[in-house]
């Protein structure tokens, strides 16, 4: 494998990983003295900030793609990995190498051990998000497509300005730390909205729409509202939608709910071109659009003679309404048996009657509950399975989980819809991609 190539990448990791124990903590002086320290380079890098709830990395994913398409040099920091810390920096399409992985944060880190004294020591998604800057600059990049990580004031993202920001939506997530009504959630993540922007783009609703209007009237930052595309359709490869001047659309994410992203992403690409950031023709915009992908968000997975298996990584009460209105579409057009789902929640997005969504779309459905590997805050998988009934089976070892979730799934003869957290998605992800069931 290709972290094996440079014996640094394993202990550069662990040193990263370490990080960990500090946990989350929200504030930006960590970041800013990390950056200082290592030349601020995220200053005069151009791009889009995107916060929100839901539909953050889908809406990345467009904008950049739309962006390479009309050769820009895009640089983006998708989170969390599905497989690899390699995936949180991205370079037009493609994860940082291990080599180069371990330079810049080893650079980052021995930055995060000088500042430590003054200002405390540095979170790892604050070394992260200082790594990502410092390797945009050194690899040229043009513009930067750029995803927040928690809330929007206090998260590590927002020491940067771009000259544009998004919020996609805002709903209930991450209570403990933003705040337990839409409203106070949305006051945190609007302040990513700074003075000086060129333009704001928005496909939240009411309540937080308001206050996402007053903070950019306030800082004197045009705001553009944009509403879900109208879809005529979605089969297994695309939503088709038709676009703001009429003209068809095809996105190649699914889910309905991509028309509310593809519309935020259409707005960040028109509010790049204002600013005078970047400026995407329509054609490139069209083709790009169609042939984005996403992994591990509603990935459909085709396999010869056998099951289909769908990767979402839906893990709150708003995500995991879209995958049930996806799943209630799709399945007409999947294996035709009685699905299986394998589920895993952490327990701080736990909310009761989460699930009834998915209970309404694949009635008569399995759920094999298993724990979110490679964390503490999992929810308890019995849990989990009594919400879900009758057809409920617990089993706390996610790869007993899986092989019997897969033995399951062949047996009824139905999709195995994996779901819950990104955390599980990833794992089973990584365990298709060593089987030579899908490409990395």
């Amino acid at each position: 494998m290709e972290q094996d190539a440079d014996p640094r990448y394993g202990e550069v990791l662990a040193r990263l990983q370490a990080r960990g124990r500090f946990g989350i903590r929200l504030g930006l002086g960590r970041t800013r003295a990390l950056l200082r320290r290592m030349g601020d380079p995220h200053l005069g890098l151009r791009g889009v900030l995107i916060g929100g709830t839901n539909g953050k990395g889908s809406t990345q994913a467009l904008v950049a793609a739309a962006l390479r398409a009309d050769g820009y040099r895009v640089g983006q920091t998708p989170k969390p990995h599905l497989v690899s810390y390699r995936e949180r920096i991205v370079i037009d399409g493609q994860s940082i190498a291990a080599t180069d992985f371990a330079d810049i944060v080893e650079e980052a880190l021995s930055a995060a051990d000088k500042v430590a004294g003054r200002h405390g020591a540095p979170t790892e998604f604050e070394v992260l998000t200082a790594a990502a800057f410092a390797w945009f600059r050194r690899a040229g990049v043009e513009v930067a497509v750029v995803e927040v990580g928690l809330g929007g004031r206090l998260d590590a993202t927002n020491v940067w300005q771009g000259g544009v920001s998004a919020i996609t939506n805002v709903a209930l997530d991450h209570m403990e730390y933003l705040g337990d009504t839409v409203e106070l959630i949305a006051l945190e993540k609007v302040q990513i909205i700074k003075r000086g922007d060129h333009g704001a783009v928005t496909g939240a609703s009411a309540p937080a729409l308001s206050l996402i209007a007053d903070r950019a009237s306030r800082v004197k930052v045009p705001l553009a509202v944009r509403t879900p595309l109208e879809v005529t359709r979605m089969d297994r490869s695309a939503v088709h939608a038709v676009s703001p001047d009429g003209a068809p659309l095809r996105i190649g994410l699914l889910g309905r709910h991509q028309a509310a992203n593809a519309a935020v992403a259409l707005g960040i690409l028109d509010a790049l071109a204002k600013a005078g950031i970047a400026s995407v023709r329509r054609d490139r915009i069209d083709a790009a659009f169609a042939s984005a992908r996403w992994p591990g968000r509603l990935e459909m997975i085709g396999r010869p003679r056998q099951p289909d298996i769908v990767l979402d990584g839906a893990h709150n009460p708003h995500g995991i309404a879209a995958l049930a209105a996806a799943l209630a579409e799709l399945l007409p057009q999947m294996s035709s048996g009685a699905p299986t789902l394998l589920m895993g929640v952490l327990a701080n997005h736990w909310q009761d009657g989460m699930v009834d969504p998915l209970l309404s779309a694949v009635p008569g459905a399995t759920l094999i509950a298993t724990r979110v590997p490679d964390t503490a805050g999992s929810l308890e998988p019995h849990k989990l399975a009594f919400a879900w009934g009758a057809l409920a089976a617990s089993i706390a070892d996610p790869e007993r989980a899986l092989d019997s979730a897969f033995q399951r799934a062949s047996q009824a003869g139905g999709p195995l819809v994996v779901c819950g957290s990104l955390y599980l998605v990833g794992y089973v992800r990584a365990q298709l991609v060593r089987a030579g069931a899908i490409g990395a």
